[in-house]
């Protein structure tokens, strides 16, 4: 005879993969991104264990639990795709095997968490859909179904990003490597006298700063790099800020992961002006 108990939990059980399975992705991507943040407010201000990647990055024991939380939804909701993590790599094939793929940063901006600074994001994307970057402490996470883009505040309803470039604020990242140079150095474009007198620099060293962009927040985000549009790091900003209409390319201002050798680092802003100015400063005018 089945314990009654037993029965029931099984029941619970086949009713939660059921409506994870039935979620959207852009709630799936959501329910991650928050399942993330949670790890990353509760382990705040601990003494963590750090893993050393080389050349002075590194990650925490947070950035490891985080990603565990955010894969537990994942396989809960979506158990035949694919996911590519920060901490733990590839899991399962490939995007290039034709699989849908997840690409999930747990914890960007390690060292600002490590030192205490509250500048961190954590990052859930599925390439070429939905994507959701949560903000632990500021209470909001942005998220898009890949057409549409909002943000969801506790208690609140979704309201939809609107960018715009009237902060003036923009956002550099000045973390090494600098692939780009010596035909770009970011350090560079902030020294440029027309920057000065149209925008103020940020180095906020999150790629939370994205989605600042998305949400006018910030008037642009400019990064060195290769193609990003399938780096962990800058999926789901990339994602926010095309829903969003946001004006999105490469620091050559070529698209961002259309061809071989295309979409060079990142230039992304909240409307063409921005964007031409800072083209125009970064070309050397």
């Amino acid at each position: 005879m089945i314990n009654s108990s037993a029965a029931r939990s099984g029941d619970a059980a086949a009713a939660a993969a059921a409506a994870a399975a039935a979620a959207s992705d852009v709630d799936v991507a959501t329910a991650a991104a928050q399942a993330g943040a949670e790890v990353v407010r509760t382990l705040y201000g601990q003494e963590l264990a750090r893993i050393d990647k080389g050349a002075g990055d590194f990650a925490t024991a947070a950035d490891v639990a985080a990603e565990k939380a955010v894969l537990d939804v994942l396989r809960a909701a979506r158990p035949a795709d694919a996911v590519l993590g920060e901490e733990g790599g590839q899991q399962g094939a490939g995007a290039a095997d034709g699989v849908r793929q997840w690409l999930v940063d747990p914890l960007c901006g390690t060292l600002n968490y490590a030192v205490g600074t509250l500048l961190v994001a954590v990052n859930v994307a599925l390439r070429g859909g939905a994507a959701a970057v949560a903000d632990p402490f500021g209470g909001e996470v942005f998220r898009t179904d890949g057409e549409r883009a909002w943000v969801r505040r506790a208690g609140a309803d979704d309201v939809p990003l609107t960018p715009t470039a009237a902060t003036g604020l923009v956002d550099v990242n000045l973390d090494p490597p600098f692939p780009g140079a010596p035909g770009f150095r970011a350090v560079e474009l902030l020294a440029h006298p027309e920057f000065g007198r149209h925008f103020r620099p940020r180095v906020g060293s999150t790629t939370l700063a994205l989605a600042w962009v998305a949400a006018g927040k910030r008037a642009a985000y400019v990064t060195d790099g290769g193609d990003l549009s399938g780096s962990v790091h800058f999926a789901a900003g990339i994602a926010l800020c095309r829903a969003a209409g946001c004006v999105v390319t490469g620091i050559d201002g070529s698209p961002v992961g259309e061809g071989p050798g295309r979409g060079h680092g990142l230039v992304a802003a909240a409307d063409e002006e921005t964007h031409g100015l800072l083209m125009s400063m970064i070309r050397g005018g």
